[in-house]
């Protein structure tokens, strides 16, 4: 069996590396329908956008087949993938434009293309008119390719001229970014996940990957057959978890704690390296100093992890020779997210083990082109190559590619949520969405769904009605991943090709062509006339260029011929500096590597080359338990369900596998509230409620309950949850508010929501 993916694998030793390939196998029979081509692409779900083929008829998706080839994935992919095909000839799918019409069964009726894009154009002019350039708001998505993301950051900045755009990446990656950014000086995993296989020590934080990346639990799993050990740091037993050597059951809202009490055993003990500490860092003593008081028993406390098990982990990962930290959103969706990043990356620069083979860290990717989405321009202080928009050097380059002036460029606005906050204060009087279903994602949804009847107007660009869309004034009908072309960037910072396999149906438009139209409508054309994705993707190597995510040197053709291009990659380099290789730069931080920020001086990306330790001060939860509201909750996902459930819900066996969300507790909880396995049960916040059967587990913390995320209206978990926010990512605390659990009688039956009629 091989110990790293490589382009190239003997077929028989790849049938033997998991159990998901069963579920490709399974897929070669699953149709009965002998396609007429085959259509080499990537999964429309996870950050890890396993490669996968497209089974197409008569211009129709109709299976999934594996793509063995593909390094990353070997031709295993999860539930979700093997089932993703289902969604492209839905009958919820849009083929029309429509307009809101209280008088239709639906709620809202057809109306021609032409006329929907006429009447958003006229709308935003008339707003922008009345109010202000920043009267008007784009809320995008991260499941986008590369391309549209550049393109929707430049019609908000360069044709609506307005401050006011963000994106769904905001409620998943930002805390990661931005304590990447200040520990290591750019945004990115820095290794590439077959540097797990050799690593002695596997941390995982925060991170259900049996369920949010299932093949990467396989890059876990064979790294312990050759003999890793294996920590899980999680409030809940996951399936990871399970088969790991120590799981420390930490409770939510404390991993800086935990962290924290690691960094001062690794001290106590001399496990440092303190040859790198001196060589690449800086700020260790501030730090070492922070975590003096830290000791085991005031760790154990706090976190609820037993001394014994902090002292454990703390010797497998100071001892280690090589090692991998990774982590997702249970550490990264609070209110202190990023002091949680920030104290994960001290214990790994406190190793010095970073920047060779086998040693390293990684953030978990949420959705589909989680990494480029947020790479590229759409942020609300993002210019594209990861440039700032506040930066007078980066205002002025970036303008000069677009041929326009640095001040006709906005200057920062404010990220998603302040965005639903200022509509509530009339400040914002009219919104664009394309991927982005706040309704469901966003905490606090009552709130929103307040903001949205205040609007003057909203249109919606997706391809099903989602709930967010039902508040539209006009939906316009988009695009599927397989109906367009493009690049995403997968968990490792992968470049990696999208191809198109169909043609949208009915009226319905690729995204970026409707954003052009509506730009066309408004007399705003200039610069936003992309005959194709590829015009998009040339563009943005040119504004990239130069940068920290520079993408000058990736052409769609290497990224073929590579099974993707890791960035940076630019398209020259210094003298006497070599060029990346065939895949760029595949792994971060080696002691030779060059980068535009340091030039040379070392391999972080500061000036002096080195990277940062920060002081994580430990501040709880916002909102913490009381005798009111006694229980914590937190949310996440489930393997068969995806973000906020408007392509996973419509795929029946997907829906099969998990049917409804259910309110998780451990028996001791159950028994102290009177409830049974399967009873319905209320969990109220100081926001809502959310009645929902019981599912009594030994797998969770007595104190905590867990309630998964996709499900929309009464069946919400964000119904619950606080808008709190990450000062510095502005990123929600999802995974930690207050509750009481009660049990309850059987909930009034769930509203039917009735569809267009096409």
């Amino acid at each position: 069996m091989p110990t790293t993916p490589t382009p190239s694998l003997d077929l028989d030793a790849i049938r033997e590396f998991g159990p998901y390939l069963q579920y490709a196998r399974d897929m070669r029979v699953d149709t009965g329908v002998e396609p007429d081509r085959y259509v080499k692409t990537h999964c429309c779900f996870c950050g890890q956008q396993c490669g996968m083929q497209l089974k197409v008829k008569d211009d129709t998706v109709v299976g999934v087949e594996p793509w063995y080839d593909f390094p990353f994935n070997k031709g295993m992919m999860c539930p979700k993938g093997i089932k993703r095909y289902l969604q492209q000839s839905h009958p919820d799918r849009l083929l029309h434009a429509y307009k809101r019409d209280a008088s239709a069964p639906s709620g809202f009726s057809a109306m021609a293309y032409e006329e929907a894009i006429g009447r958003v154009a006229a709308e935003i002019d008339r707003i922008q008119a009345e109010h202000g350039k920043d009267a008007f708001s784009i809320l995008s998505g991260a499941s986008l390719t590369t391309e549209k993301t550049y393109l929707m950051g430049k019609f908000a900045h360069m044709a609506l001229k307005t401050s006011n755009i963000d994106y769904n990446g905001r409620l998943c990656m930002v805390s990661a970014a931005a304590g990447n950014k200040k520990s290591f000086g750019v945004d990115r995993a820095a290794n590439p996940w077959s540097d797990i296989l050799g690593a002695d020590v596997v941390w995982i934080s925060g991170a259900n990957v049996a369920e949010c990346a299932p093949i990467t639990t396989n890059y876990v799993w064979q790294a312990r057959e050759h003999g890793a050990k294996v920590i899980v740091a999680d409030p809940r037993i996951t399936p990871i978890a399970r088969t790991c050597d120590l799981f420390l059951p930490v409770k939510p809202g404390r991993d800086t704690a935990l962290f924290n009490g690691v960094l001062h055993l690794m001290i106590e003990n001399d496990w440092i390296d303190h040859e790198f500490v001196e060589q690449h860092t800086v700020g260790f003593d501030a730090v070492a100093e922070e975590v003096h008081a830290w000791t085991p028993q005031r760790t154990a406390e706090v976190t609820g992890v037993a001394e014994k098990s902090i002292r454990q982990a703390a010797e497998w990962w100071g001892q280690a020779s090589t090692s991998f930290l990774m982590h997702a959103r249970g550490i990264e969706h609070h209110s202190r997210g990023v002091q949680n990043v920030m104290s994960a990356i001290n214990i790994v620069l406190a190793s010095g083990r970073i920047g060779r083979e086998h040693c390293g860290y990684g953030t978990i990717t949420g959705q589909a082109n989680g990494q480029g989405g947020r790479e590229h321009g759409q942020k609300c202080d993002q210019l594209p190559g990861g440039r700032d928009l506040g930066n007078p050097e980066h205002r002025e380059y970036v303008a000069g590619v677009w041929g326009i002036e640095p001040d006709e460029l906005p200057q920062p606005g404010v990220d998603a949520y302040e965005i639903i906050r200022k509509i509530h204060r009339g400040e914002i009087k009219g919104l664009l969405s394309v991927c982005f279903n706040p309704v469901v994602s966003l905490p606090d949804n009552n709130y929103v769904r307040e903001a949205l009847e205040k609007l003057d107007f909203y249109v919606a660009i997706d391809f099903f009605l989602n709930e967010t869309a039902r508040y539209a004034d006009v939906v316009l009908p988009g695009s599927l991943q397989e109906e367009d072309e493009g690049t995403v960037t997968q968990l490792e910072g992968r470049v990696i090709k999208i191809n198109p396999a169909v043609q949208p149906p009915g009226d319905a438009r690729q995204d970026w062509r409707i954003i052009q139209d509506i730009a066309k409508a408004l007399g705003r054309e200039r610069g936003l006339t992309f005959a194709n994705p590829r015009e998009m993707f040339e563009e943005l190597r040119v504004a990239s260029k130069g940068y920290t995510n520079d993408y000058s040197g990736i052409t769609w053709e290497r990224v073929e011929d590579n099974y993707g291009v890791f960035w940076p990659c630019p398209s020259e380099t210094p003298e006497g500096v070599p060029e990346p290789g065939p895949q760029g730069t595949v792994r971060l931080f080696e002691p030779d590597s060059w980068n535009p920020i340091a030039q040379g001086a070392g391999p972080f990306y500061f000036p002096d080359g080195k990277a940062r330790f920060n002081v994580t001060e430990y501040v709880g939860p916002t909102e913490d338990v009381d005798d009111e509201y006694p229980v914590i909750l937190t949310t996440g996902r489930v393997v068969s369900q995806f973000l906020s459930g408007t392509q996973t819900r419509r795929i029946g066996p997907l829906i099969d596998h998990y049917p409804e969300p259910r309110i998780e507790m451990h028996p001791h909880l159950a028994a102290q509230l009177g409830i049974a396995d399967g009873d319905w049960a209320t969990a109220e916040s100081r926001r809502g409620n959310c009645t929902l059967r019981a599912q009594v587990v030994k797998t969770i913390r007595p104190d905590t309950v867990f309630i998964p995320y996709h499900w929309a209206g009464r069946k919400s978990a964000n119904q619950l949850t606080i808008s709190a926010q990450d000062p510095i990512s502005k990123i929600p605390e999802y995974k930690v508010c207050a509750v009481r659990v009660t049990r309850a009688e059987a909930p009034p039956e769930y509203e039917e929501k009735l569809q267009p009629q096409q």
